[in-house]
């Protein structure tokens, strides 16, 4: 039985570079990381987390004209004076726990 076998991927660099970091922070070589994904797929028999088109679309501030870009801030700023806010230490908190960023 052979002790290791080889998996070629194309990804996108920058991907490929954002995941190298925070593998690195995490001590764990690229190749573990894609023999635990592996592993969980065999786990799981199938995708290891959820894979779901969104019910709304982020906006693309880019994409919109004037007017549709002015609604939006006007919602923001309604959201801000209804207090409507979160806290960013919060949000980066769940964020963490809920997806271990």
């Amino acid at each position: 039985m052979q002790r290791s076998s080889n998996v070629f991927a194309r990804v996108e660099p920058e991907i490929k570079e954002q995941a190298e970091q925070v593998l690195n922070k995490l001590g764990i070589p690229m190749s573990n990381a894609i023999g635990l994904y592996l592993r969980q797929i065999i786990m799981q028999r199938g995708i290891p987390f959820d894979m779901k088109i969104p019910t709304q679309m982020p906006i693309a501030i880019g994409s919109l004209e004037a007017s549709a870009l002015n609604a939006e801030l006007e919602k923001g700023y309604a959201d801000v004076k209804a207090g409507r806010l979160h806290d960013l230490n919060d949000v980066f908190s769940e964020m963490s726990r809920d997806y271990g960023i």
